[in-house]
């Protein structure tokens, strides 16, 4: 069975004549009966009717067309993103991101790179650590960025891109809202409201908390920033949060104070697969990143 018998086979099938379908793929009348007729000799089966002057499909070739329309259009859009893959001007760059991101450092980074290439499209996909890994090793996206870095990975490479401090952050009418800077462990008879489990920022929290020697007592848990920042302003308790996302998005907000000792941060990171190749496309977006981050393109990936 051969590509082009079927493109003849569905050409006389939306045609309902041999000689019109011939017209139409530019080939003689001759040639597309030859093909159709050793189709059916493979097939075993009568793929045509005769109805009158045209010709109609029969029950098992109406069965084969709906099959053979199926396959030829996935065949056509992979053959398209083969086409995307070696564009790195065009095509779509799948990019997986933890929420934290999703306020500033996303949105900046996409409008940036969209003004050199305007054509790129992106598909998004938001989750936590362990989702965003096994995003990038079931190639559900090309790229991810993750906090904190997996410094130790086999199947995954990458680099660190970013390391930003994290905040106290506190009811406005906290005792200790207008300090500048504060000690962590002035905050160890506050009650906490911490990311839910499985969140990164929550692990990060919970051992500087314990490096300032004393152990939160959780009051609520969020999933999403937001959450977070609206439950510390209301009074709820207190919490720590990376830079990134203290950008105001509404009205309530918590007072914010840099946090002298220790000091607490988390690295984040762009990751991929360790024994893939990217798309150009995505290439060109990891050059970009790399770039825009003051990183050199040449850094040896880490593992």
């Amino acid at each position: 069975m051969e590509l082009r018998q079927l493109h003849y086979f569905l050409k006389v099938a939306q045609k309902e004549h041999v000689t019109q379908a011939a017209e139409e793929l530019h080939v003689a009348q001759s040639a597309v009966s030859r093909q159709i007729h050793q189709l059916e000799e493979e097939l075993g089966v009568d793929l045509f009717m005769q109805k009158g002057r045209n010709l109609q499909l029969t029950a098992v070739g109406q069965l084969f067309c709906k099959r053979i329309e199926g396959i030829l259009k996935d065949l056509d859009k992979a053959v398209g993103e083969v086409h995307e893959f070696l564009d790195p001007e065009h095509g779509e760059i799948r990019i997986g991101f933890p929420h934290s991101l999703g306020i500033h450092l996303i949105p900046s980074v996409v409008a940036a790179f969209r003004q050199r290439y305007p054509n790129v499209k992106f598909r998004f996909k938001q989750g936590m650590f362990p989702t965003l890994i096994r995003d990038v090793l079931s190639a559900e996206v090309d790229l991810a960025f993750i906090s904190p870095f997996p410094e130790k990975h086999d199947q995954v490479a990458g680099d660190i891109v970013l390391t930003e401090e994290l905040h106290a952050i506190l009811p406005p009418n906290h005792a200790l809202a207008n300090e500048e800077t504060i000690a962590l462990e002035q905050l160890k008879d506050d009650k906490f409201v911490l990311f839910s489990k499985g969140y990164s920022l929550r692990p990060i929290v919970w051992h500087a908390c314990l490096e300032a020697g004393f152990t939160p007592k959780i009051a609520f848990e969020g999933e999403e920033t937001d959450t977070i920042r609206g439950l510390v302003a209301a009074g709820m308790g207190v919490s720590l949060l990376p830079e990134m996302a203290l950008f105001q998005t509404n009205p309530l907000q918590p007072a914010h104070v840099a946090i002298s000792h220790p000091k607490v941060t988390r690295t984040i990171g762009l990751i991929h697969r360790a024994d893939d190749k990217l798309p150009l496309v995505a290439q060109s977006f990891r050059s970009f990143l790399l770039n825009y981050f003051g990183l050199q393109q040449n850094n040896t990936p880490s593992g």
